[in-house]
């Protein structure tokens, strides 16, 4: 059966539900798969547990499925761009669960390889530890960590093959690549779909296994977080 599916709202039918847990790739508004996480809001599914470095800004990203209310749990690092996201969470309406960025990598890392848990120094002894195990090695405490794996998983990519072979391009990789090993039904938004045999096999990032979905979208604005620029100074 192909992988190839004619819109990103096909690429979703069938496999989403309310309750679920799903993992999104992305950093920032760099590498997300916007046409997934809009295809995602429109299925109307509610109660869902979000893994994700950060949660979009406000109406960018996940910010959309937040300001829709479909989002019951955040598991995060980053969040503070999203104004929506801090007020659902102080008035106790949307459950976070804060992970440190490298110890949220490890976790997607570990649930793709098929690890149930890992143990790291990062948190102890603060409130990150909290309700978790702990072991010594050598002298120093660690806090087990457990790995993550999503009912589905939403990557944005730069170039694949019609196999799922999937290439990133630069800082885009990001958390797209672990996040694409981590779940039971991983969905794949491209940029180019070219035929097998195409690319390199030294240059793919995720093996065609990995991938049960393919969507090439309509190109779309890239949004930019921060825009940064200095004056031109003229010689």
């Amino acid at each position: 059966m192909s992988k190839v599916y004619a819109s990103a709202a096909a690429a979703l039918d069938g496999v989403v539900r309310d309750g679920m847990t799903v993992c999104v790739g992305g950093f920032g508004l760099c590498g997300v798969p916007e046409a997934l996480i809009d295809a995602l809001r429109d299925t109307g599914a509610t109660s869902l547990t979000c893994v994700s470095n950060n949660a979009g800004i406000d109406g960018v990203g996940l910010g959309k499925l937040l300001r829709t209310r479909q989002i019951r749990k955040m598991i995060s690092s980053y969040v503070g761009e999203n104004k929506e996201f801090e007020r659902q969470y102080l008035a106790g309406e949307l459950e976070v669960e804060f992970c440190p960025q490298g110890t949220l990598a490890e976790r997607i890392r570990a649930g793709g390889a098929g690890i149930p848990g890992f143990y790291t120094r990062t948190g102890v002894g603060t409130l990150v530890a909290e309700g978790k195990e702990t072991k010594a090695f050598d002298g120093e405490t660690y806090l087990l960590e457990r790995g993550i794996v999503a009912d589905i998983a939403l990557i944005k990519a730069w170039r694949a093959d019609e196999a799922g072979n999937i290439v990133f391009r630069k800082t885009a990789r990001n958390f797209n690549q672990p996040v694409a090993t981590a779940s039971r039904m991983t969905v794949a938004e491209v940029e180019e779909l070219v035929p097998v045999g195409s690319l390199d096999p030294d240059q793919i990032h995720v093996p065609g296994i990995y991938i049960k979905r393919i969507v090439r979208p309509e190109p779309y604005e890239k949004k930019i977080e921060f825009r940064t620029t200095r004056q031109r100074i003229d010689a």
